[in-house]
């Protein structure tokens, strides 16, 4: 078994290789080879150990990431992958790089395919470790020359906006408020753990794109209810585990708001049965609560290519 630490999995991991991955992974699951099993949360005394597990056929791997949360330490997580062919244990990633590379992805997947394609301009709602890759994961699908972010923390912001600017080479300032980020943006990214929501639908101009990607609890609404209202197609990455999961669409759909009828799922828009857009006035937005298959997907892509270039270390169980 192949074992990959953080700085390995990072260095083995570009951007453009993750969306291409994921795109063909959700691509691959919409001809039926793909299965995925939502996160199960394991209540301990303090916090929860999180386990969530995903198969691919194209790959030839079945796996689980799992990792604890709420525990007075920071999180970090493991990959588990095993052969489909002979159920081997092929390798342990750690995985909290990969899980944010993922997460980026996924939302540049999504940008693919529902965006408009001259998209030029980027709102990141969120400066954590995530917003990073949200907003190069867009910056690899569509050109875009200027970036605006907005978090309640001014140094935070300007941080993030003088860093981004450097790593991407594109124009990223700082916003006042999340109105005047969102407001002039062809593509939003919301990428924070708030309770509530963090814009004002209102603010969305039309053709505006948005993926919604910091929550993935119940309890959580980075969307408000104008958002989802305005949106002319809601699109998850999995419908079983956004019903679980994802908060703003629970809430909008407890009060009338919406229907789950209505949701289409990532897989279906990437394989065209669904198309991603309608007109380039259309308000279109992607809930992204991460999936298994994801982590297994992209940490078969890593393993691989550690295996070409002589990474990581072989140990025998």
């Amino acid at each position: 078994m192949l074992l990959l630490n953080e700085q390995e999995v990072r260095d083995l991991l570009p951007m453009d290789e993750c969306v291409d991955v994921l795109d063909a992974a959700f691509a691959e699951w919409a001809a039926g080879s793909v299965s995925n099993m939502p996160r199960y949360r394991l209540p301990l005394m303090r916090g929860a150990q999180q386990v969530m597990a995903g198969m691919s056929g194209d790959s030839g791997a079945t796996g689980l990431k799992t990792y604890v949360s709420g525990t007075r330490g920071s999180s970090s997580m493991v990959v588990l992958l095993f052969s489909t062919e002979d159920g081997s244990p092929l390798a342990m990633l750690a995985a909290n790089a990969l899980g944010q590379m993922r997460t980026g992805a996924a939302s540049g997947v999504a940008t693919r395919h529902m965006a408009r394609s001259d998209a030029g301009t980027v709102a990141i709602v969120g400066t954590g470790s995530q917003a990073v890759t949200q907003l190069g994961a867009v910056a690899a699908v569509r050109p875009v020359e200027r970036a605006v972010v907005y978090s309640r923390t001014p140094e935070r912001r300007e941080a993030f906006a003088e860093r981004m600017s450097a790593e991407l080479g594109i124009d990223v300032r700082a916003a006042e408020s999340a109105h005047e980020a969102v407001s002039q943006a062809a593509v939003v990214c919301a990428i924070t753990n708030s309770r509530e929501p963090v814009f004002d639908g209102d603010s969305l101009a039309p053709g505006t794109h948005v993926n919604a990607a910091g929550s993935n609890h119940w309890m959580r609404r980075e969307i408000d209810e104008t958002t989802i209202r305005r949106s002319d197609i809601v699109v998850v990455d999995d419908l079983v585990d956004a019903k679980i999961e994802c908060g703003e669409l629970i809430w909008a759909a407890e009060r009338r708001a919406f229907r789950w009828e209505n949701a289409v799922e990532l897989r279906d828009v990437v394989s065209g049965r669904v198309a991603g857009r309608s007109s380039p006035e259309a308000i279109t937005l992607f809930e992204s609560q991460g999936l298994a298959m994801e982590d297994v997907t992209v940490g078969m892509h890593v393993y691989r290519k550690a295996l070409d270039v002589g990474v990581g270390r072989e140990v025998e169980l």
